[in-house]
């Protein structure tokens, strides 16, 4: 059995690559999640998450945020080579699995559409 996991080199580890995607981010946001990109020199997306303990208070909601977020952006294979953070706003915590992940595919479809475009 093989696991299904994020590999290393699609995630965002390092304060300096956080930085970089603050600094001039494409921006998309609704209700649950606000989520900023970047274009990068590497031939794949990378996902870096940022869920803050004032809009989830136990490390429950925030595990199971993450977790969610993950899934997606594992689950997108035609995102272009960005490095994308994820942040969630304080109704992140509240909504069902399915509006988080229905959320996040419209996000990811808004940052195609911004990255062509740019």
């Amino acid at each position: 059995m093989t696991r299904a996991r994020l590999q290393k080199r699609a995630r965002l580890c390092r304060a300096a690559e956080f930085r970089r995607v603050f600094d001039q981010p494409l921006r998309s946001r609704d209700r649950y999640f606000t989520v900023l990109a970047r274009a990068n020199d590497k031939p794949y997306p990378r996902l870096g998450l940022a869920i803050a303990k004032k809009h989830a208070r136990r490390a429950v909601e925030r595990n199971r945020i993450k977790r969610i977020v993950r899934e997606s952006f594992r689950q997108q294979g035609t995102l272009p080579a960005v490095d994308i953070v994820v942040m969630t706003t304080p109704w992140g915590k509240s909504a069902s699995n399915r509006q988080l992940f229905d959320s996040l595919q419209q996000h990811w479809q808004h940052l195609k559409r911004l990255c062509e475009s740019s």
